[in-house]
């Protein structure tokens, strides 16, 4: 099994009633609207989860969709994609010496773990996540 696996994705929406609905016609995917505390996030439900939402089909990954608005920078509105870090601290000095960049301070996702947005040697944006040991 290889090591840091991407677990997660996210896409930008400028209308999220007619970006669940397309997910939710298009491929049946599950869409669940977060909250104003959360960003107004929508929770992309790809995959089946258990009880501690890891899904239950190696190789599957969940994600989710972000509002455009809220992000700044023209150029971080874009998808991406989540890898999985067992040492947050040790995988940004591993993304330092290979050449990337740090774009952010890491941040604490309540029941989620410790996520932080890097750029890799292209110009790439890449989350990286420490899960919560309760996953």
């Amino acid at each position: 099994m290889s090591k840091n696996p991407v677990v997660h994705f996210e896409m930008p929406y400028k209308d999220a009633k007619r970006a669940s609905d397309f997910y939710t016609k298009a491929f049946g995917w599950g869409m669940v609207q977060m909250d104003e505390k959360m960003g107004n996030y929508i929770v992309a439900q790809t995959a089946d989860t258990d009880e501690n939402r890891m899904v239950k089909t190696p190789g599957t990954i969940n994600g989710g969709l972000y509002d455009v608005s809220r992000v700044e920078k023209p150029e971080d509105r874009t998808v991406h994609v989540i890898v999985s870090v067992d040492d947050i601290e040790k995988a940004k000095e591993d993304v330092i010496a290979a050449g990337g960049t740090i774009k952010n301070d890491v941040m604490d996702i309540p029941g989620i773990g410790k996520y932080v947005s890097i750029l890799d040697t292209e110009g790439n944006a890449v989350g990286l996540l420490q899960p919560s040991r309760q996953m």
